[in-house]
């Protein structure tokens, strides 16, 4: 719901503790879209309410040189913003000649989860690059892209096993993977935070999980009081729901 909703349901004394009007433990609404674009094995629009990503998967004969000769796999990822895809324009990170801080800890993170779920064995010495696009932010923008990498992902492994010569030993993939951020909004646990509410939240989370509802990573900084053991346990109780529910939407999508 957008703010002027959210003021008409207050005229009618419908109070909601959220700007959007969303209940505490309610998404956005999310959408998958694949074969997005034609040209990469696996190409994937996910929206998470106005924030979405272009996340497009690369596969690729080899390994880097550390894995050469051990018959394992490798997936990594990349991520970036488009200049606008913030209210004010940033410049491209190219155009000063370095990544900044903020984009390699979030390739980092979604490389590092994918991989989680897969058995880099049965790979074969193939390399997989994820690259995660923000056409459009508005809070979640790193949660958004595991969440798309996987099924781009997905794609790709399911267009190496039609190949003869891919090398692989079976299907690679554990398990679904997908993530969502939770918070503390005004002294209450929330689900799936929006910029507007992402910006002012005394906590900020983010959670990975597995669709057997295994934890990957927690990352978890308190912006301004200290949170207690029992909002932890609240922030986890909601991601475990919201993760559930974006599984099945992944699922969805995987069988069209």
């Amino acid at each position: 719901m957008s703010s002027s909703i959210s003021e008409q349901l207050q005229t009618l004394g419908i109070k909601k503790h959220r700007p959007s009007g969303r209940d505490n433990d309610q998404m956005r609404e999310v959408k998958i879209t694949r074969n997005f674009t034609k040209h990469a094995e696996g190409s994937v629009l996910v929206e998470f309410g106005e924030t979405k990503v272009l996340c497009t998967a690369t596969v690729e004969r080899g390994v880097p040189r550390f894995l050469r000769g051990s018959g394992q796999g490798w997936v990594t990822a990349e991520y970036g913003m488009l200049p606008r895809s913030t209210t004010t324009r940033n410049a491209r990170e190219a155009a000063k000649g370095k990544q900044g801080g903020r984009t390699v800890e979030i390739q980092r993170l979604i490389g590092r989860s994918l991989r989680a779920a897969l058995d880099l064995n049965k790979l074969g010495e193939n390399t997989i690059t994820l690259d995660c696009d923000v056409l459009q932010a508005d809070g979640g923008t790193r949660t958004a892209s595991i969440t798309g990498a996987f099924v781009a992902l997905q794609d790709a492994i399911n267009v190496l096993k039609q190949d003869k010569n891919g090398a692989m030993k079976g299907d690679p993939i554990k398990q679904a993977i997908a993530a969502v951020s939770v918070g503390i909004f005004e002294g209450e646990a929330v689900l799936d935070l929006d910029y507007a509410e992402d910006s002012k939240a005394e906590t900020d989370m983010n959670v990975i999980m597995t669709s057997k509802g295994g934890f990957i990573e927690v990352q978890g900084t308190a912006e301004g009081a200290p949170y207690t053991q029992e909002e932890l346990n609240a922030m986890l109780d909601l991601a475990r729901k919201g993760i559930s529910e974006i599984v099945e939407l992944q699922q969805e999508a995987l069988a069209e």
